[in-house]
């Protein structure tokens, strides 16, 4: 399976990045110049009301990679309610218009299971994401917002992997240091 817009990218257990360690990266853009994706399992201990005025809700913030910290980034399945979304497939959307996010949050019409919210994001330059997939840090899969939204965030690494099945399955047990299994 290759890279592209709107799939995961999990990181293989052994691979050694402190930035990535046991991540599932959402792929939002993927083409020449670059890719760019949100971790999808790296939640931080602040909600959107710590970050955001005039916003009154506890949604958390996860962090979507190391790259610029400073900024919010969201994914939703709310379709093209949203104005600017990008479709990105399978029912998962990016962006959009954040004042009416915000609108739609404060009167109660989103919750948790609509949207995503993090800092930062994960980026690759041309050709990067190519040769760290071809050293095999990265496997590819097909994800839908369903999965997305519905798994809890601490379990969404193994769960990615046992929903591959055979081989995945088998790498979704594997302790984070083997030495003290």
């Amino acid at each position: 399976m290759t890279a592209g817009k709107g799939k995961l990218l999990i990181a293989e257990p052994f691979l050694g990045d402190p930035n990535f360690e046991r991540s599932v990266v959402l792929l939002c853009e993927h083409n020449n110049q670059g890719s760019f994706g949100l971790v999808l399992n790296q939640r931080t201990n602040l909600n959107l009301d710590d970050v955001i005025d005039n916003v009154y809700s506890d949604l958390p913030l996860h962090i979507g990679g190391p790259v610029e910290q400073n900024t919010l980034h969201f994914i939703h399945r709310l379709g093209h309610e949203i104005d600017g979304a990008v479709d990105i497939g399978n029912g998962i959307y990016w962006s959009g218009d954040f004042d009416s996010i915000k609108t739609l949050i404060n009167i109660g019409k989103i919750t948790e299971k609509d949207i995503r919210l993090f800092v930062g994001y994960s980026g690759w330059s041309a050709g990067q994401l190519a040769n760290e997939i071809n050293r095999n840090s990265w496997i590819i899969s097909e994800t839908d917002a369903s999965f997305i939204f519905d798994t809890p965030t601490d379990q969404f690494w193994r769960a990615v992997l046992k929903r591959m099945g055979g081989e995945y399955k088998i790498l979704s047990n594997y302790p984070i240091d083997p030495r003290l299994n």
